[in-house]
């Protein structure tokens, strides 16, 4: 019987740990500060236990990694915490593996990892994770057909489905708001035709473009950090434009900008904002002496005019209402968070969706005319189950997991799933559970 250590109990662990219990040799230990959370995910599986764990007790920590019946550890904790957990691991000869990115830090312990002949997963959820695996197959395809890559272009979004998205936004949350808001005051660079571009993160949503995806129509995508390290992850050195964004519905881009603008994103915390109203606190933040020239100040200062859709989302959501704050204190951040959660959550019978493209253009030697290739995934929740998000970050870290556990994926060291060794099989069980990729292609010349 395996035996799998899980750290955290967010958002994406329900079907990362259900997938594992509905393997019959495996056995799930959920440990998280929140230990209700814990048991809701298990449920009343036999073969699943909850724990209470605070991830900054180290000793705790070693403790459980340590533990002869712990077979591997799988890593949701936040972020911040993912290097240290990683040294338990190699330290404790444990596996692990983790949907979040690889920091600098978690790719120093490689050498490490390897001599104590111990993987490190990460990256293996949706973007990143199904996105490297999708653009992975097609490029060894293309390499070994003797295809060169000169263009790729590769985007993703977690969003409403169209039948839910149905508020002034078009948007609502199936994952951490702050990390969703957070992402649109992020530097981005990307190669352009041979230039690199250069985005610094306050003119970030300036520089959003429209995608169409079939089904779905043109949605707005807005450059996603630096890519430009994916030229040497993904072997494809001939490459004249490698671009990765992010998606989101028609309007998004500039009703975020004007936000940042307004300070609604400024994470500062204050500790005044006791007996402010939504309405008080955006005459502050725009420098309005009273409720008259509130509106005058948007139109001036911040080119907001009163029936802009930005004016119209900012009264949907309440900044103009004479309602009072939902905090004593904290930042203006968290109370555009704790609004937009209030009036920004999916229902019960609502269902989001994911979206992830890949383009790349491709030549070849020999006169052999050029191509298009576009490989297109779209996912949707069960509306009261599982959301798509919380399916395509979890299931494909379970099937790694499962396969590890199998000694059917043996690598050591710090690993991210660009190698066939990963991306063959958990790609052809992500097909058996739903999850796949369409591939269209076409030609450019003759």
């Amino acid at each position: 019987m395996n035996n799998v250590l899980v750290l955290g109990a967010g958002m994406v662990a329900m079907p990362f740990v259900q997938y594992l219990l509905s393997q019959p040799d495996c056995k799930v230990k959920v440990a998280s500060l929140s230990v209700g959370d814990a048991v809701r995910i298990i449920g009343n599986h036999q073969r699943g236990e909850a724990q209470v764990l605070d991830v900054t007790d180290t000793r705790a920590l070693r403790t459980l990694i340590s533990d002869a019946q712990t077979d591997l550890v799988a890593n949701f904790v936040p972020p911040t915490y993912h290097t240290n957990v990683a040294k338990l691991c190699i330290e404790a000869g444990k596996p692990m593996v983790t949907t979040s990115y690889v920091s600098d830090s978690m790719r120093a312990l490689d050498k490490e990892a390897r001599e104590a002949g111990v993987l490190i997963l990460g990256e293996i959820g949706l973007d990143p994770g199904i996105d490297h695996m999708s653009a992975m197959k097609v490029i060894h395809k293309i390499q070994g057909e003797g295809g060169k890559v000169v263009s790729f272009y590769s985007v993703c979004g977690a969003i409403p489905a169209p039948e839910a998205s149905l508020n002034p936004f078009e948007y609502k949350f199936s994952w951490f708001p702050s990390g969703a808001l957070g992402a649109a005051k992020r530097l981005a660079k990307y190669l352009q035709d041979g230039q690199e571009i250069d985005i610094p993160s306050d003119r970030l949503l300036e520089h959003y473009s429209l995608r169409y995806i079939e089904g779905l129509g043109y949605l707005e995508n807005y450059p996603n950090m630096n890519c430009l390290p994916y030229v040497d992850t993904y072997g494809i050195p001939t490459t004249r434009t490698i671009y990765r964004g992010t998606l989101r519905y028609m309007g998004w881009c500039e009703t975020l900008k004007r936000f940042i603008e307004l300070g609604l994103l400024d994470e500062k915390e204050r500790s005044d904002l006791g007996g402010f109203s939504y309405r008080q606190l955006l005459e502050e933040l725009t420098g309005s002496s009273d409720s008259d020239e509130l509106e005058r100040n948007l139109a001036s200062k911040f080119h907001i005019d009163k029936d802009s859709t930005v004016m119209k989302r900012l009264e949907w959501l309440g900044f103009l209402s004479d309602e009072p704050l939902p905090l004593q204190q904290g930042s203006v951040f968290d109370i555009l968070l704790a609004q937009m959660l209030k009036k920004m959550s999916y229902g019960d019978t609502e269902r989001d969706m994911v979206v992830l493209q890949d383009e790349f253009i491709v030549e070849y030697p020999g006169g052999r005319p050029s191509e298009r290739i576009t490989s297109t995934l779209i996912d949707y929740g069960v509306p009261g189950g599982d959301s798509a998000i919380a399916r395509t970050v979890g299931i494909p870290a379970a099937i790694a997991t499962n396969l590890i556990l199998q000694k059917e994926i043996d690598l050591k060291g710090i690993h991210i799933p660009v190698d066939p060794a990963i991306y063959e099989p958990v790609l052809r069980e992500l097909q058996r559970q739903g999850i796949s990729v369409s591939e269209k292609r076409e030609l450019l010349n003759s």
